[in-house]
C-alpha cells in the first residue's frame, strides 16, 4: 500500500503501538479507521484500533510491551475487562491518542491476521488488515461510518474483492445478530458501489 500522512500527535502514537507490537510474538495488525485511510479512503479518525492474535498471547506481557512505549490502560481494572471483553482500552500518554486492543480468536480473525500487508504511515511501518477483510471487520460493527467505509472500500477495491467470500461471512454475522437485514443492506451497497465505481 502507498505512504499515508498522519499529524504530528497520530503519527507519535502510531510508531509507539507499532514499536510495542514488535515485542510480542503474536500476529497482530491495525483495523479501523487507520486500516481504511491506509487503504485509500480519505477520512479522519481520531483513535487506533488493533487486534492480536488472542491464542498466542499473554495479556500481562501484552500490557508490559505496551507500557514501555507509554500505552497504558484508561479504565480501572483493565485486565478483569479484557479478560471479560477480549478487548484493552488504552491512551498513549505523550499524544492523548485513544487505542482499543482486540484479542482475535474467530477462524476469519486469525485468517484476516494471517493476510494482512505492511504499509508505511506517516514513516511508520505497519502490518495492516486487506481492504477486503476490513470489510467483513466494518460489517460486524455496522455504524453510519462503517457502512459508508464499506461503500467507499468496495468502490476503490472491488475489483480485488472476493465478493461471494465476504457476503459469506457477512451472513455467518447476520445469523449470530438476528439481524437478517444487515445482509440485504449489505447487497444494496454493493449494488451502489458498482453503480459509482
Amino acid at each position: 500500500m502507498a505512504a499515508v500522512s498522519a499529524d504530528t500527535s497520530m503519527a507519535g502514537a502510531l510508531r509507539a503501538l507499532a514499536d510495542a507490537l514488535d515485542e510480542i510474538p503474536a500476529l497482530s495488525m491495525i483495523i479501523g479507521g487507520i486500516a481504511v485511510i491506509a487503504a485509500g479512503v480519505p477520512r479522519e479518525t481520531i483513535d487506533i484500533d488493533a487486534t492480536i492474535l488472542g491464542r498466542t498471547s499473554d495479556l500481562e506481557l501484552v500490557l508490559e510491551a505496551l507500557a514501555r512505549q507509554q500505552i497504558v490502560p484508561r479504565i480501572a481494572d483493565a485486565i478483569r475487562f479484557a479478560q471479560e471483553r477480549q478487548l484493552l482500552l488504552l491512551v498513549h500518554e505523550p499524544s492523548g491518542v485513544t487505542m482499543e486492543i482486540s484479542f482475535a480468536w474467530l477462524p476469519f480473525e486469525e485468517e484476516a491476521l494471517s493476510r494482512a500487508v505492511m504499509t508505511d504511515f506517516s514513516g511508520v511501518s505497519l502490518r495492516v488488515a486487506i481492504p477486503e477483510d476490513l470489510i467483513v471487520y466494518k460489517a460486524a460493527a455496522w455504524r453510519d461510518r462503517d457502512r459508508s467505509d464499506i461503500e467507499r472500500l468496495l468502490t476503490l477495491h472491488g475489483d480485488r474483492i472476493d465478493l461471494d467470500r465476504v457476503r459469506r461471512l457477512i451472513v455467518e454475522i447476520a445469523a449470530v445478530l438476528e439481524d437478517p437485514g444487515r445482509v440485504v443492506q449489505f447487497d444494496a451497497i454493493v449494488a451502489r458501489s458498482r453503480s459509482t465505481g
